[in-house]
C-alpha cells in the first residue's frame, strides 16, 4: 500500500509533516491551496480514516499510524480555534 506525507503550515506559520498510510489524500488536498481550519480538520478525519479502512480491509486491522496522525492534527487544531478566522495551508506531498 503506497504511503505518502503531506507538509502542512498552521496559522501561526509552524509547519508540520503528516502521514497517511493510503494516497487517498490527495483527493483531499490540494498543495498551495489554503483550507479554514475547520474545513481542514474535517477533510483531514476523511482522508485519514478512509486510509485506515483500507489497511483494515488490507490487513485486518486499522492503522494505528493514520488515527494517530488524526489526533495530532486534532489536538492541535484546538489550540488555533479561538482565532479570527484561521487557516491551513497545505505546502506540499512529500
Amino acid at each position: 500500500m503506497p504511503e505518502i506525507r503531506f507538509q502542512i503550515q498552521w496559522p501561526d506559520g509552524s509547519e508540520e509533516v503528516c502521514y497517511s498510510p493510503s494516497l487517498v489524500v490527495k483527493d483531499y488536498f490540494e498543495p498551495g491551496q489554503t483550507y479554514e481550519l475547520d474545513d481542514f480538520v474535517t477533510r483531514s478525519r476523511q482522508a485519514l480514516n478512509i486510509a485506515s479502512d483500507r489497511v483494515l480491509a488490507k490487513y485486518g486491522r486499522p492503522c494505528g499510524l493514520a488515527l494517530g496522525q488524526l489526533q495530532q492534527i486534532e489536538a492541535t487544531a484546538t489550540h488555533y480555534q479561538q482565532l479570527s478566522n484561521p487557516k491551513v495551508r497545505v505546502v506540499q506531498f512529500c
